[in-house]
């Protein structure tokens, strides 16, 4: 067995812990430098720029979620491959899977580039604050592709293991915006166009830092051929399409939560973007346990270890809950100084602090959503993420916001959110212990992707 299927042994709880610590500490330094950001136009004083933020943020959400599901597959397939001992089956997938994405990410980024005007209209936006979040995105969005680049050569890089590097390639991305935001904002007077512009070099940055060691350490990309594009399209697209879609479901989901929160001010959408930008720094060891434990979860079913895909999945969900229950707790004992650090006005401050309270632990079920997402992915049942995804970000926001927001304002959209988290938490939950207990996995040989067979299986217990 390769050396580099380093998931197949030793203790899983201490594999999620390191895999979603070390790949959060990069979303999360990115994310700081995007509540960083919201500190600094909340300092201009003007509920329009941070209600434009707030908007801009939903739009962004869509197209990097574009990004997440083509690297959901390439991770799996690469993780697959590497589990199963053929190292030329995983480089060759890793380069065709980033070409593709590439491809594509081009074609969605001008899809969404053109129709701006009419997106921020539909999730809420008029007037001057509209203008605002449209020249905003106008700038960002054209460099999805970069992004893509760096997205998907994280989960390239986790997939082998390194999750050390795939973190260091967010860090210096959040390290370049750090250092550009108050210069191009303040210095330079450009205010959201020199955020924009600091988030524009921050995604070449990632995507720069990201490729290098996979060509340094991990033996790089195969030489591209039309013959093995044609081949690895299915198998790609097997797993991208439903991610993909399964990805944008909460992008979808967040933008009619914002348009909502809309007819309650600006104000409310300027505190619900304060939240927004909160919640992944809170959270961002949650948000990375998908890609974290995927590649844990895809190594043990390349080598047919179910029983180390269950123990890796139960590991996931523990390391959860531990992490909710102090995250919540750091969170109420500084919402007081976080209200003051935004300047937060009466309706912006009630926000915070429902956040930081009761609704912080709620975040729980959105992990084990996010686990259970990652188990369904990389046991060759993605539509399984697609339909709960879906499921939560409609039948469980749309009608549980209305009725928190009749009954109790600006906060009941938020409440009403939280409550069918709650509910499609534990149906995933319940659905992936199911899949596991029926050994119902797909057999590690791939038959349904490929035409030649994968080299002999050495299984280590």
């Amino acid at each position: 067995m390769t050396e580099q299927a380093k998931f197949l042994t030793g203790n899983l709880f201490r594999h999620v812990t390191v895999m979603s610590l070390t790949a959060s500490l990069g979303l999360v330094a990115v994310f700081a430098v995007d509540l960083i950001d919201m500190v600094f136009i909340s300092m201009l004083g003007q509920d329009a720029l941070a209600a434009a933020v707030g908007y801009a943020g939903a739009i962004l959400f869509f197209t990097t979620s574009f990004g997440i599901g083509m690297a959901i597959a390439a991770g799996a397939l690469v993780a697959r491959a590497l589990g199963s001992g053929d190292e030329d089956l995983a480089r060759r997938r890793a380069g065709n899977a980033l070409i593709y994405s590439v491809i594509f990410g081009a074609l969605f980024a001008a899809l969404v580039w053109f129709n701006l005007p009419l997106l921020v209209a539909l999730i809420g936006a008029t007037g001057d604050t509209a203008d605002l979040a449209v020249g905003y995105l106008q700038i960002i969005v054209p460099t999805l592709p970069i992004l893509m680049v760096g997205i998907i050569g994280g989960a390239i890089l986790r997939a082998h293991g390194d999750a050390q590097r795939a973190m260091m390639a967010t860090i210096w991305g959040g390290v370049v915006n750090a250092v550009l935001d108050p210069i191009l904002i303040f210095g330079l007077d450009l205010e959201l166009t020199g955020a924009a512009l600091a988030s524009v070099a921050a995604r070449i940055t990632i995507g720069a830092v990201a490729l290098l060691p996979i060509i340094r350490h991990h033996g790089g990309f195969d030489r591209p051929k039309i013959s093995y594009l044609l081949e690895d399209l299915k198998p790609v697209f097997v797993i991208a399409a439903p991610a993909i879609l399964t990805q944008l479901a909460t992008p979808i989901g967040q933008a009619y939560v914002t348009r909502s929160m809309a007819e309650f001010g600006e104000d409310a959408v300027a505190g619900m973007a304060i939240v927004a930008r909160l919640t992944p720094v809170a959270f961002g060891v949650i948000f990375a346990l998908s890609g974290a434990v995927g590649p844990i979860i895809g190594q043990n079913v390349g080598a047919g270890m179910n029983d180390r895909v269950r123990t890796a999945f139960r590991s996931a969900l523990l390391f959860t809950a531990i992490y909710v229950v102090g995250a919540a707790l750091i969170l109420f004992f500084l919402r007081a100084p976080i209200a003051a650090l935004f300047q937060a006005t009466d309706e912006a401050t009630v926000l915070i602090y429902l956040f930081c309270g009761p609704l912080a632990l709620a975040y729980f079920f959105n992990g084990s959503l996010f686990v259970a997402n990652a188990a369904f992915n990389n046991m060759s049942h993605p539509f399984y993420s697609t339909w709960l995804n879906w499921g939560r970000h409609t039948l469980g926001t749309i009608p549980f916001v209305i009725v928190g927001a009749s009954w109790f304002g600006a906060s009941g959209v938020l409440i009403g959110q939280a409550v069918g988290g709650v509910i499609f938490g534990l149906l995933a939950w319940g659905m992936a212990e199911g899949l596991i207990a029926t050994n119902t996995l797909k057999k590690p040989n791939e038959d349904r992707f490929r035409t030649r067979p994968l080299s002999v299986l050495h299984h280590r217990r």
